[in-house]
C-alpha cells in the first residue's frame, strides 16, 4: 500500500511539474541577430457581403435605418483584419509598451476601434461616450466556442477598467447586450510575435530568435490558418497564407 501511495504522490508531482512547466510565462532576454518572417495573407472566392443590421432602439444616438458591418473585409485579393503571430514562443524580444493595455470607446452606438491588439495579463478600458445605457460583453474564442471573459452594465458614460487574462484562446468577440448591431474584435497577445496585415495584406515579424516556430493568421470570424516556418540566425523566411470563401 505505501509503495502504491508513494507513486501515486509522485505521478501527481509529475502532473503538477507538467501543468506549471506549461503555464510559464513568456520570458524577456537578449536577441541577437534576430530573424525577419514576412508574407501575404490574401482571400479567395467570393467576398462576403457586409453583414446588416436594423437599428431597432436608441435611434437619438444610435442613428435610424440599418447597419452594415464588414466582417470579411477584402482588398484586390488581400484580406484585411487579420493578425498572423508565432504560437507559444517561450521567449525573445521585449513587448511593444505601445500595445500593452486595450480599450474601446462606445460613441454612437458603435464600438471603436472594431479591431485592435493588447497584451495578454493588461488593462482593457471599456468608456461609454453615450447617452444611453450600454452592456458590455466580451467573449473568449475558442474556435467555435466562446467564454465569457466580463459582461458589465454602463449605464451612464464613464470609464469601467477589466484586467483580461485569457488562457487557452488568443482572442475576444466584443458585444453590446443593449444594441445586437455593436460589434468588436481583440487580439489578445501572449508574446511579441505578431502583426497586424496592412491593407495589401502584408505582414512582417521581426527580431525572432533562430529556431522552428508555429506561425498562425487569426481573424474574427473565419478559421484560423497555421502553418511552420524555421529561421536561421538573422535570417528571412517568407509565410503566405490563403483563406478561402465558405
Amino acid at each position: 500500500m505505501k509503495k502504491t501511495h508513494l507513486i501515486s504522490a509522485l505521478s501527481a508531482s509529475l502532473i503538477l511539474g507538467t501543468s506549471v512547466a506549461l503555464a510559464a510565462p513568456y520570458k524577456v532576454v537578449d536577441v541577437a541577430d534576430g530573424g525577419t518572417i514576412t508574407g501575404k495573407v490574401s482571400f479567395s472566392g467570393d467576398d462576403p457581403a457586409p453583414k446588416i443590421f436594423a437599428i431597432t432602439k436608441d435611434n437619438d444616438v444610435c442613428g435610424t435605418g440599418n447597419r452594415e458591418i464588414d466582417f470579411v473585409k477584402v482588398n484586390g485579393g488581400a484580406l484585411n483584419d487579420v493578425v498572423v503571430y508565432l504560437d507559444k514562443v517561450k521567449e525573445g524580444k521585449d513587448f511593444d509598451g505601445g500595445q500593452a493595455s486595450g480599450g474601446v470607446n462606445q460613441e454612437g452606438c458603435a464600438f471603436d476601434p472594431f479591431i485592435q491588439i493588447m497584451q495578454n495579463d493588461n488593462d482593457f478600458i471599456a468608456k461609454n461616450s453615450d447617452s444611453v445605457s450600454h452592456n458590455i460583453h466580451t467573449y473568449e474564442i475558442l474556435g467555435r466556442a466562446k467564454k465569457t471573459v466580463f459582461n458589465i452594465s454602463q449605464p451612464d458614460k464613464g470609464d469601467v477598467t477589466k484586467t483580461i487574462k485569457l488562457k487557452r484562446g488568443t482572442a475576444m468577440k466584443v458585444e453590446c447586450d443593449q444594441h445586437d448591431f455593436m460589434h468588436g474584435f481583440v487580439f489578445v497577445a501572449k508574446n511579441p510575435y505578431y502583426a497586424m496585415v496592412a491593407e495589401d495584406g502584408s505582414y512582417t515579424i521581426e527580431g525572432v530568435p533562430a529556431g522552428k516556430y508555429t506561425i498562425k493568421a487569426w481573424h474574427g470570424t473565419l478559421k484560423e490558418q497555421k502553418g511552420s516556418v524555421e529561421l536561421a540566425a538573422g535570417g528571412a523566411a517568407t509565410t503566405d497564407f490563403e483563406f478561402k470563401a465558405k
